[in-house]
């Protein structure tokens, strides 16, 4: 009779080969952070203590961690012990300067800085609420955004304070003022800081923060307002624990990590799976001021940080500053965000030795997400995996239905019920909310019934049933990977054909010559649909001329039907404008199509697709189209 020893090795090929069809390794760590992260959570709600204040006086409070670093800060490091008694002066601070009381709402517009870390705890520790403002904003946005939030207090770092000088500025803060109804703007600099210091500090009682349940909000996160103004999406204690507890397990943090982000704190990657997930473990945050290629791997060395965040265009323009034999030497293990594109993939992890890739996927105001640990060849550019277990227990938990991109529309059966995709066909991504108790996961926009509303589609697979729309295209595969296709509405339909320009923005992103390409579709008189305009920066000194010459050629990578009819090459000194999270904008671009007129009033230059070949585009040429002379 076969020992067990023998039986176990010859069952080791087989067992290999089920766990690499059905992913079982990798569900059960899912499962299992998924598990931890909900039983985390429960027993927080239950005990009282949902405020992640709690978070930091736990460590600050043992004597195994009190003195271990909490927060890196431009080579300044602050212990978990010296944090917490900074937050407790802070929240004396706000309670006897500003009268701060339990379950209001406090607007912050800080840069990333450790003064904004001791406010917004100092927030929590008094239970009340940061809402957390973008400091890029200015006029008419910033003073939607505070108003919105009903703060009757705002701080504003001192190092956005122009946003309040000028004209203009002078304007902005008398609206801020008055139309709040005396609301108080603070502008917070140096001399504000040093006597906050000087304060003496106190614990406010537990009674402070007791009473809230998971949905109730913890803080407002403002979308990025790429389509309108922004909105104050509520993020609850459940999705602030869930996030910061689940992302924490799922990368193995531990108290010994250095987790680095130079991402903007007002933003939830960065808060909620960064510095949260951070504190939720007692790991150490290193946080850079602002994303700057010139700051960023010094500060990754200097610190020791094992573990960094990236977003958006980040690891893009990482990679186009100039190669250093110091590109590998760094301590980091795992580089871990969202929005890499599938160019950018392999050559960011090759080039500077990280090993391992965590990319996910989800939304701010979002229920649900998907996440892709990727090592090796396999996986590259899904922003989610999944296996037979994953798809047994959450079933159509997360589901892809098909739908008219063009007029953005799900597509309905005759029975009036949306159709599910099949593997590798695109469709809008749907998070499975309870019909009776659509609070209990999603909270939606602040004061904003209507826009919170816009994102649930019900009756989608039977009566009565509700899900949240996320507005992003989506393809599974049949081996369990999930690929973003491409923002609702930045898909554009040209010669009946739909045409991904995110797919699109791939390949130009592959050329070498150029360092950045956001492309979308424009409306053409006497043409139906959108053609393609790829408006790119090119790297110097490579000329117009050889770039688009060579991008005749280049675009054969593609279809016919996708290959951008024009190509919009942009001058402005700060390249192709983006959101404060590296999010390409497209409506200003949109707007001014391929009229050569605007198009060269912004300082850009415009080249057409003409039999073949790339070629300028001017007055003539669009006069051609305006008069239906020339058909594309």
């Amino acid at each position: 009779m076969a020992s067990p020893l023998t039986l176990l090795a010859a069952a080791l090929p087989l067992l290999s080969y089920l766990d690499a069809k059905h992913q079982f390794a990798y569900d059960c760590g899912l499962i299992s952070s998924f598990l931890h992260s909900r039983f985390r959570y429960m027993l927080m709600e239950r005990r009282g203590k949902l405020s992640p204040f709690y978070h930091i006086e736990k460590y600050a409070l043992s004597p195994a961690d009190c003195e271990r670093p909490f927060l890196i800060y431009q080579g300044r490091e602050y212990s978990y012990k010296e944090a917490y008694e900074l937050v407790l002066k802070y929240a004396a601070w706000l309670r006897e300067r500003y009268n701060v009381r339990k379950n209001e709402i406090i607007a912050m517009d800080f840069t990333n800085k450790p003064v904004m870390i001791w406010i917004w705890l100092g927030l929590w520790a008094l239970g009340a609420k940061p809402a957390l403002i973008n400091y890029n904003l200015e006029g008419d946005r910033l003073v939607h955004c505070v108003k919105i939030s009903t703060a009757r207090l705002v701080f504003i770092d001192v190092e956005v304070k122009e946003v309040l000088e000028g004209t203009e500025g002078e304007e902005t803060r008398r609206r801020l003022e008055t139309d709040g109804a005396g609301r108080e703007v603070v502008i917070f600099d140096e001399a504000t800081e040093r006597v906050v210091e000087t304060w003496k500090g106190f614990r406010p009682g537990d009674e402070e923060r007791d009473g809230v349940k998971l949905p109730d909000m913890a803080m407002l996160v403002y979308t990025s307002g790429t389509t309108g103004m922004p909105k104050a999406a509520v993020i609850s204690f459940q999705k602030t624990h869930h996030g910061a507890s689940f992302v924490s397990a799922w990368l193995g943090l531990k108290k010994s990590d250095r987790f680095y982000t130079c991402m903007p704190l007002y933003h939830s990657s960065a808060a909620l799976l960064g510095f949260i997930g951070s504190m939720t473990v007692g790991s150490t945050l290193v946080l850079g001021h602002k994303f700057s290629t010139k700051t960023f791997w010094p500060e990754v060395r200097s610190s020791r940080a094992n573990m960094l965040q990236y977003v958006g265009e980040t690891c893009r323009y990482l990679l186009a500053a100039p190669p250093s034999p110091e590109d590998k030497n760094h301590n980091v293990k795992i580089a871990f965000g969202n929005g890499l594109r599938p160019d950018v993939w392999v050559r960011f992890r090759e080039r500077f030795g990280i090993p391992t890739i965590a990319e996910f996927y989800a939304s701010t105001e979002g229920t649900s997400g998907s996440w892709n640990i990727q090592k090796g060849e396999w996986g590259v550019g899904a922003v989610g995996r999944g296996g037979s277990l994953i798809s047994v227990l959450f079933g159509r938990g997360v589901t892809i239905a098909k739908m008219d991109a063009e007029n953005e529309e799900l597509l309905r059966d005759e029975n009036g019920f949306c159709i599910q995709c099949g593997y590798d066909e695109a469709g809008e991504v749907l998070w499975k909310l309870d019909p009776n108790n659509i609070s209990k996961s999603y909270q939606g926009y602040f004061r904003n019934p209507k826009a919170s509303e816009e994102k649930i589609v019900r009756d989608v697979f039977r009566k009565g049933d509700a899900y949240f729309r996320t507005g992003d295209l989506q393809r599974r595969t049949r081996d369990g990977l999930w690929y973003f296709i491409d923002r609702i509405g930045d898909t554009y339909r040209w010669k009946s054909e739909n045409v991904s320009s995110s797919e699109v923005s791939e390949v130009f992103g592959l050329h070498p010559a150029i360092a950045e390409a956001n492309v979308y579709g424009v409306a053409l008189p006497n043409h139906d649909g959108r053609c393609g305009c790829a408006a790119i920066v090119i790297s110097p000194p490579t000329s117009d001329d050889e770039v688009c010459r060579e991008l005749s050629k280049w675009v054969t990578k593609l279809p016919r039907f996708a290959r951008p009819i024009f190509v919009r090459v942009v001058k402005a000194p700060g390249g192709l404008e983006k959101t404060g999270n590296y999010k390409f904008v497209k409506g200003r671009l949109r707007d001014e199509g391929a009229d050569p007129e605007k198009v060269g009033a912004a300082g850009d230059v415009l080249w057409w697709l003409k039999d073949g070949e790339y070629v300028p585009f001017g007055k003539r040429d669009w006069e051609g189209i305006v008069g239906g002379k020339v058909k594309l």
